[in-house]
């Protein structure tokens, strides 16, 4: 089983990008954490992480047929990108949305997604178990 994690816009400064909201892990941290989890899940993971929508459209198009699953954490776009969704849509590769905050509990025009109504599900404000949790998901959610 392969996994893809892909990171939107900004997550490359975790760690020290408002860690009040985000906590003090990098995103090197979290690929780390993630790493041990999915070896003993026996599954391979990959990692990208993108500031630009269109490269993490063409990363999304790019897994189908080399990943099964895919866990996001699409950061800012989760509120504006149509194209993002649409990318999911169209590659049929089940994906699990996450958030390291609860986006449901912060300013109002974050509270909306539109990427999670082209995912299986989503996972919010659990810091960096967010992605742990995202995983397991994605692994069980495969199994089946």
């Amino acid at each position: 089983m392969k996994i893809l994690i892909l990171n939107g816009p900004n997550l490359n400064l975790l760690g020290t990008r408002e860690p009040d909201k985000y906590g003090i892990q990098t995103l090197q941290d979290i690929e780390n954490y993630i790493r041990t989890i999915a070896l003993k899940e026996n599954v391979e993971v990959d990692f990208y992480q993108s500031n630009i929508e269109g490269e993490i459209v063409n990363k999304i198009q790019s897994a189908k047929n080399n990943y099964d699953g895919i866990v996001m954490n699409p950061a800012a776009y989760t509120h504006t990108s149509v194209a993002i969704r649409d990318a999911i849509l169209a590659v049929q590769i089940p994906t699990v949305e996450i958030h390291l905050s609860n986006i449901h509990t912060r300013e109002d025009f974050r509270k909306i997604s539109l990427t999670a109504p082209a995912c299986i599900g989503q996972i919010t404000g659990f810091g960096a178990n967010s992605y742990k949790l995202g995983l397991i998901a994605i692994i069980d959610f495969l199994k089946k």
